[in-house]
């Protein structure tokens, strides 16, 4: 039988949604959602631009970080009052839904029931920001972390090839000692004997030569590679950018899931045929 808008049931699921929606703290958390989305957004789509290299996604995280920080500090007060006028235009109560007293004789000497109600307001509101606003943000600031750290490693490892400025302004111990970790880096072994991608002397001697050759102005990681590739006297230089420019940024994680999990629960493991 089919179901019409006059069913019971289906008035009673759209009177919930309707309570559910039309409340202040549910305002409140799609002002804080809002503010969330919107710097992860942008973000998100530099990482996902065609070129885009580890620098610059450690500066975005970096900032992204330092944006949390500030409005796990000073931004719950601003949403709160961003909420309120957007109840106000929705003709919702700008309040934060208390728990039930049970009343009783009050004596002479207790507070008045005034000063008892500013008191629960208070603590519902310091209750929404512990457990919903700080929450939220604490885990978007620990994600970021996570990935911060990882790619941490990376610059670690590629830091002096990132642009021409940190390039030219490593002195010859700075620059020798990142050449052996580039170099260490990629060495293994094979048929038991010790295979490495770059010599980590040539590196370190056609690097010297490159600090002296490329142009004063500021170039990016793809603009020094398609010098070196031009000039074809860089071999160890041209393998280092090679690898650096192949090391993917982002990683798509959620998209493997799902297709993993499409093989572990199909369309015959879903029904009871």
């Amino acid at each position: 039988m089919e179901r019409t808008d006059d069913d019971a049931k289906t008035k009673s699921d759209a009177k919930c949604l309707v309570s559910a929606l039309a409340n202040f703290e549910f305002i409140l958390g799609m002002v804080i959602w809002h503010e969330i989305l919107f710097a992860v957004n942008m973000v998100s789509k530099k990482l996902q631009s065609k070129i885009v290299c580890i620098d610059t996604t450690l500066d975005l995280i970096e900032k992204t970080i330092s944006f949390f920080r500030k409005y796990r500090d000073d931004g719950f007060n601003p949403s709160v009052c961003n909420a309120k006028s957007i109840a106000s235009d929705m003709r919702i109560e700008p309040t934060f839904p208390t728990k039930r007293r049970v009343t009783r004789k009050r004596h002479f000497d207790e507070i008045n029931e005034n000063e008892e109600n500013d008191e629960e307001i208070q603590a519902a509101k310091e209750s929404f920001r512990v457990n919903y606003f700080l929450v939220m943000i604490d885990v978007a600031i620990s994600s970021l972390n996570n990935r911060f750290n990882e790619l941490k490693s990376f610059e670690n490892v590629f830091g002096f090839l990132f642009n021409s400025k940190k390039l030219r302004s490593l002195e010859d111990d700075a620059l020798k000692i990142s050449c052996s970790n580039f170099a260490n880096t990629f060495t293994h072994v094979k048929s038991s004997h010790v295979e490495s991608d770059v010599e980590s002397d040539d590196l370190f001697s056609e690097l010297k030569v490159l600090q002296m050759t490329l142009p004063n102005t500021f170039m990016s990681v793809d603009e020094i590679f398609e010098f070196v590739r031009a000039a074809d006297c860089y071999p160890n230089v041209s393998i280092a950018y090679r690898i650096l420019l192949t090391v993917p940024v982002t990683v798509a994680s959620a998209e493997r899931s799902f297709s993993k999990l499409k093989l572990l629960k199909n369309y015959l493991r879903s029904t009871m045929s």
